[in-house]
């Protein structure tokens, strides 16, 4: 239950920080084009608080925390005295009228920037791409690649880490091959090779990364026999397991990694099973009850116990940090490359190189601000990022309803010279209406069996 409010505070936080920023947009501009705001909502429905501005203009936060708009004086709609119409919205020249309309989708991309500047300015912990296992018939298998191994780049794009190596294998969905240049580990002296990988046959499970559904695993500390956690009240407590014991056999077999002895375990459960271990330099055997527990609808074995992880190696670990003109540069550069990978993957979404699965809607987007935000705040700015830079995109699409269809429609009235029919805007409003509907219905329907599996 805590989990669930956690997400869901992190969701609204995130929906509350962009809807602000894009509405903004349209605000800032349409002042600055003398344009009289009536109202400015974070929310939509009953407000839950408001306030009324000296200039006449009622700012408030709705009860629904799944939008926001900001309602300007327009004579198509509202009274306009003589007086007031110059501020009218429709009054205004088609330039203004465009420029209003995409100041909010251009407010989300320098949103974008701004916390991946902040992002990058604090640092960002992070990991090289080591590759530590390659699974067997896979893509990446069949491809050559072995471990262990450094991902330098994908598609000739530089992959300092498992995140950008992960971004640059998203935008090759749908395309029938993919290049990866690896350094071999193995052999210092031995320079990068280029592999090409198969993707015609790929099925990207949107359950696990792009790098691990081509069957490449990254590199893992090493999980020792050495026992270095006993859960009070465990079979291993029962039994006289202690910390610090070293399990060197199970039930005659000599020298297991732990996941054998792991899969030994679940197996066993009811069971009774010997250990072979070494406490202070003396050999011991210690028979334990395995104790049991349901987990997805199985009863398996539990023991109890947490071994002891070898350290990550130091030369793996290295951290993003830019000065204040360096972050922003970069983070300028990394907004760009999400714009790019967004309009990629909508264009591979209408020829159907993508399919529709890949949707994601709010459910998934909560969970997705709320294990960011556990993580740390320069995690959730990184999420905050792309989600503002996918709204933005979302935004521009040519549907009307949305900013894009306004600025499709002005694009109309500019070459003509006239604005385009209110009941040719009336059915495209309502057929574009139908349109967002249906993506909706489907990206809530995905997130609904990602909940199931």
């Amino acid at each position: 239950m805590l989990e669930i409010l956690w997400a869901l505070g992190a969701f609204i936080i995130t929906l509350g920080i962009l809807v602000t920023f894009h509405e903004f947009g349209h605000f800032w501009v349409a002042r600055r084009c003398g344009v009289k705001v009536l109202t400015f909502s974070v929310g939509f429905g009953k407000p839950l608080w408001q306030r009324q501005a000296a200039d006449g203009t009622s700012y408030q936060i709705g009860m629904i925390p799944l939008g926001g708009y900001v309602r300007m004086l327009d004579a198509r709609v509202d009274d306009v005295s003589p007086e007031e119409w110059p501020q009218s919205f429709n009054a205004q020249p088609v330039g203004k009228r465009m420029a209003i309309v995409a100041a909010g989708p251009i407010a989300n991309f320098v949103l974008a920037i701004g916390v991946l500047w902040l992002m990058l300015v604090i640092g960002v912990p992070s990991v090289k791409p080591i590759i530590g296992k390659v699974a067997h018939q896979s893509v990446a298998a069949e491809a050559g690649v072995t471990a262990p191994a450094e991902v330098l780049a994908v598609n000739g794009k530089e992959t300092r880490d498992w995140q950008e190596v992960n971004m640059a294998l998203v935008s090759a969905i749908g395309d029938d091959k993919a290049e990866l240049q690896i350094r071999d580990l193995a052999d210092r002296h031995e320079s990068s090779k280029r592999y090409q990988l198969d993707l015609s046959q790929w099925e990207f499970d949107e359950q696990q990364s792009t790098f691990g559904s081509l069957g490449i695993q990254p590199y893992q500390s090493e999980v020792t026999t050495e026992i270095g956690y006993v859960a009070p009240d465990s079979p291993a407590e029962q039994a006289g397991l202690q910390e610090n014991d070293k399990i060197v056999g199970v039930d005659g077999t000599l020298n297991p990694d732990w996941s054998r002895i792991r899969e030994r375990i679940a197996a066993a459960a009811g069971d009774t099973l010997v250990f072979d271990l070494v406490r202070n330099n003396e050999q011991l055997q210690i028979p334990v009850a395995i104790g049991e527990r349901e987990f997805n609808g199985e009863t398996i074995g539990f023991l109890g116990i947490e071994t002891k992880v070898m350290p990550y190696p130091e030369e793996y670990r290295f951290t993003h940090q830019y000065g204040l003109l360096g972050g922003l540069w970069e983070g300028t550069t990394r907004t760009w490359d999400l714009m790019v990978l967004s309009v990629k993957m909508i264009g591979k979404l209408v020829t159907g190189d993508v399919s529709v699965r890949n949707l994601s809607g709010p459910v998934s987007i909560a969970e997705g601000a709320g294990t960011t935000a556990s993580y740390g705040l320069v995690y959730f700015l990184g999420f905050l990022a792309l989600i503002s830079v996918n709204l933005g995109i979302i935004n521009l699409l040519p549907l009307p309803i949305l900013d894009g269809g306004h600025l499709v429609f002005f694009v109309i009235e500019w070459i003509r010279g006239k604005p385009v029919s209110e009941r040719v805007q009336e059915i495209s409003y309502r057929i574009g209406g139908a349109l967002i509907f249906a993506l909706m219905v489907v990206a809530i329907g995905n997130d609904i069996t990602r909940l199931s599996l």
